[in-house]
């Protein structure tokens, strides 16, 4: 991917990024705006636009992400209360980095999943 991702270039060391967790193929790292007490990135070295595009081009890499998702929410002290693992994908989504990414949040309740009148 070209210098314009963000995320991209999280992941070649030119942004810095507050890293919890890196494997061969992924990179967890704190959000800047975080939603919850617990918020971080997941992301896949491997630029891919959204998670839809990643599970069809690389199930395995898929599974990289949800791995280390879950061990960054046992390493964060998640797991016996929940946690919210979130993908947002395209501009309906949400989706504000056009490089996928898991949203990784806990440590408090979370609360409804879309703001009333949406559903």
């Amino acid at each position: 991917m070209g210098s314009d991702c963000l995320f991209c270039r999280i992941v070649a060391g030119e942004i810095p990024a507050t890293v919890v967790r890196e494997t061969d193929t992924t990179l967890a790292f704190r959000d800047i705006d975080p939603k919850a007490p617990v918020h971080v990135l997941v992301i896949p070295k491997e630029h891919y636009a959204d998670v839809a595009t990643l599970a069809q081009g690389d199930p395995a890499l898929a599974a990289d992400v949800l791995a280390t998702s879950a061990a960054v929410a046992e390493d964060e002290g998640l797991l016996g209360d929940g946690f919210r693992l979130m993908f947002n994908t395209g501009v309906y989504g949400g989706q504000e980095v056009f490089h996928v990414h898991a949203h990784l949040l806990g440590g408090a309740p979370l609360g409804p999943m879309l703001a009333r009148g949406l559903a």
